[in-house]
């Protein structure tokens, strides 16, 4: 199983073409035609498309019973402006491929053009197109699936490129690796006044002054371990644009995250009753709901000896780098239903960090990662 010349030129353009055509976490209708139709050409014993959203899978059969190995890959992009001036930047205005899944992708389909020319002796290999990364819903949606049980994985791996990482080598370790995240929104309700007459109105304005503060020091931060917390306000609003209108309504937005999801149910706990002691005070109705929810990203031991023994094979540098991270990441849904491991390869030391307007994943990634899932492939399955 390898990659020719010709092969990583035909992967460098098939990214380059995803990355000019970057679609939104749940839009990704068009990215995933492109990718089926890469994948049709590589005989791929079955594709499953729609899964989980605009999910789709590959089947490649070996040629007797085993495992399954499944490897996911993104298609979302990101609702940023992209600044570079590369031939092959964006062509939609307020969208960007700013975290590298069409690199992720292409990885992906260079192990399908090598598994098309080569089967495994056994098992199976699944390559899974994952929707809607970004928001932390797509790998939820994927499972729910029904169509999911028919390609569950034994095993589950995964790459995500990274800025500060020397270009080519890669970060790894057990345990977790990416925190657990999600948006709590609380919205407060009061009575409107005249702006002349506020004693008349309910207003929100002293609730938000009192939790803003009180809500970010329920977590600021600290070395990973296990009690680690940060809560980090991102958005508020207080009442409607208007100088003769007193407010009646208020939403704070804010992102909790922990390294563990048990430490996110501890902190969730606390937040809510904070919010509602001071909307009690204050006389006021509260809501709170949640987004863009994820689950901490764990990595299996066995999981993490086999993509080891991979990198040593192919005589890639690695070391544990500075994980566990702070950001999150949607593949730690499917540490749930297998043997999970995710690595992190190398895009530069002073490449653009991700999700910066500048940013675009290093074409030289796609043969280094395709290669250490190929040798994983060949080490589980022959």
């Amino acid at each position: 199983m390898i990659l020719t010349d010709r092969d990583l030129v035909d992967l460098v353009a098939f990214r380059r073409k995803l990355h000019g055509m970057p679609e939104l976490s749940r839009e990704e209708a068009g990215t995933a035609k492109e990718v089926e139709a890469f994948l049709s050409e590589t005989g791929a014993d079955r594709l499953i498309a729609g899964l989980g959203g605009h999910g789709l899978a590959a089947i490649y059969e070996g040629r007797e019973p085993g495992p399954t190995l499944m490897f996911r890959a993104e298609l979302d992009g990101l609702p940023i402006e992209e600044t570079s001036e590369i031939a092959h930047r964006s062509r939609i205005p307020g969208k960007g491929h700013l975290c590298g899944h069409d690199g992720h992708m292409a990885v992906l389909a260079g192990l399908a053009r090598a598994l098309g020319r080569e089967r495994p002796r056994i098992g199976r290999v699944v390559l899974l197109f994952q929707p809607a990364e970004e928001d932390g819903s797509g790998a939820a949606a994927v499972i729910a699936d029904p169509r999911f049980l028919e390609v569950q994985p034994d095993f589950a791996f995964a790459l995500h490129n990274l800025p500060g990482l020397p270009l080519g080598k890669v970060a790894l370790k057990e345990g977790p690796v990416n925190c657990a995240s999600r948006g709590m929104r609380i919205v407060l309700s009061g009575k409107t006044a005249h702006a002349s007459m506020p004693e008349f109105g309910l207003s929100p304005v002293d609730a938000v002054a009192a939790l803003m503060p009180k809500l970010t020091a329920l977590g600021s931060g600290g070395p990973l371990e296990e009690s680690f917390a940060m809560v980090t306000v991102t958005h508020a609003r207080i009442g409607e644009p208007a100088f003769g209108v007193a407010p009646g309504r208020a939403e704070i937005w804010a992102t909790l995250r922990t390294l563990t999801d048990h430490r996110m149910d501890e902190l969730c706990s606390s937040a809510e009753k904070l919010v509602r002691s001071v909307s009690g005070e204050k006389g006021l109705d509260v809501e709170i709901t949640y987004d863009d929810i994820f689950r901490h990203c764990e990595n299996a031991p066995e999981a993490v000896a086999h993509l080891r023994r991979a990198l040593e094979a192919e005589g890639i540098a690695y070391d544990r780098g500075n994980l566990p991270m702070r950001a999150s990441e949607d593949f730690g849904r499917f540490g749930e239903k297998a043997t999970a491991a995710m690595f992190f390869l190398g895009a530069g030391e002073k490449h653009p960090s991700l999700h910066n307007p500048d940013y675009d994943f290093p074409d030289e990634l796609i043969g280094i990662g395709t290669r250490i899932f190929l040798r994983t492939v060949k080490n589980l399955l022959g």
